[in-house]
């Protein structure tokens, strides 16, 4: 169920994407194909979170900026086996070993936002129960993924997890595939100009709202099939 807004100037955001950079997964787009959907589709600002390879391409970014797109630095990185977004930080945090190392980046660049990604999923790289409490004091969002059917939402948990703790939510689509782009997505009411500090700051002061809606059941079984087929190519 969507989250409603009423900002009309709010900016469409997307937190959780991956390209065919990525050193993990096999993906079909390119970054350039990634952005030229999103400003097609309304976005203002995205970042590309590759499986722990920092992404902060000055021409990708520029190029991004001539569309009127924010391109935000960010990785997905792998931390004690789960993962983890980190959005807005320089590119050694690519390299942050430990839930401990994680905080020692935290306090040495607060523009930075930590985000727990499909945190109630049954993958084995999500967060989950136990990660999500021990290390609650690192979160700065909680995600709502874009992969779920009507009946079948593993997200359900995640905000209720986010809300007991006064936390924000972010919409994302984990973008492996372009039609996912545009399913669940983050509106962000930001003061001034929209670049990422100033986007960070918005969502991690709670000026933030969801917009989701179910994939079909043929939508999500093409989704997850192309997948598959993807990690045995």
């Amino acid at each position: 169920m969507a989250t409603q807004s009423g900002c009309r100037s709010c900016l469409k955001v997307e937190l959780h994407s991956h390209t065919a950079d990525d050193p993990e997964d096999r993906i079909e787009h390119s970054a350039r194909d990634l952005v030229d959907r999103a400003v097609q589709l309304g976005y203002g600002a995205l970042a590309i979170t590759l499986h722990d390879r920092h992404t902060d391409d000055p021409v990708l970014a520029r190029y991004a900026g001539s569309l009127g797109l924010t391109l935000i630095p960010a990785v997905e990185r792998t931390i004690e086996g789960r993962h983890v977004l980190l959005v807005n930080f320089p590119a050694d945090s690519a390299q942050v070993s430990g839930f401990d190392g994680l905080r020692a980046l935290k306090r040495a660049h607060p523009p930075g936002l930590v985000i727990a990604p499909h945190p109630f999923f049954p993958l084995g790289h999500s967060l989950g129960p136990a990660h999500m409490d021990e290390h609650a004091d690192l979160w700065d969002a909680v995600e709502i993924n874009a992969f779920h059917v009507r009946g079948v939402d593993f997200n359900r948990r995640a905000r209720r997890w986010a809300i007991a703790r006064g936390l924000p939510v972010v919409g994302n689509g984990d973008v492996h595939q372009l039609e996912q782009l545009g399913t669940t997505f983050s509106l962000v009411d930001v003061e001034g100009e929209a670049t990422p500090d100033a986007i960070c700051d918005a969502i991690r002061a709670g000026r933030v709202s969801v917009q989701t809606r179910p994939l079909s059941y043929l939508m999500a079984a093409r989704v997850a099939s192309r997948a598959i087929l993807a990690g045995f190519r």
